[in-house]
């Protein structure tokens, strides 16, 4: 199991912005993909972002235009930078990697977006 290390979250103020790393804790010979998905109380985990390893890029609806994944192959690490926040992105969010039949999780970080 390859450990995913999480950080960048925290409280911010609706229009703020928040840049989310997630880093696996040793090389992996390939990422198929990385991606980021989010869970608020009481709700389901859902899919925010998601970036293949040939750099195509999607996004959920309600993230597009503010939210932007990008990835640092050489570090395995990927980013989340999220600006004009509202309180909706208010969640725990999860870092994923896929490779080969496997995945990993990070271990979640919080983002609290007041208003």
């Amino acid at each position: 199991q390859v450990q995913l290390v999480e950080s960048g979250g925290g409280l911010v103020q609706a229009g703020g912005s928040l840049r989310l790393s997630c880093a696996a804790s040793r090389s992996i010979f390939r990422i198929d993909a990385m991606g980021w998905y989010r869970q608020a109380p009481g709700k389901q985990r859902e899919l925010v972002a998601t970036i293949t390893r040939d750099g195509k890029t999607n996004y959920a609806d309600s993230v597009k235009g503010r939210f932007t994944i990008s990835r640092d192959n050489a570090k395995n690490t990927e980013y989340l930078q999220m600006s004009s926040l509202k309180p909706e992105d208010t969640a725990v969010y999860y870092c994923k990697i896929e490779y080969g039949t496997l995945n990993s999780w990070g271990q979640g970080t919080q983002v609290t977006v007041s208003s």
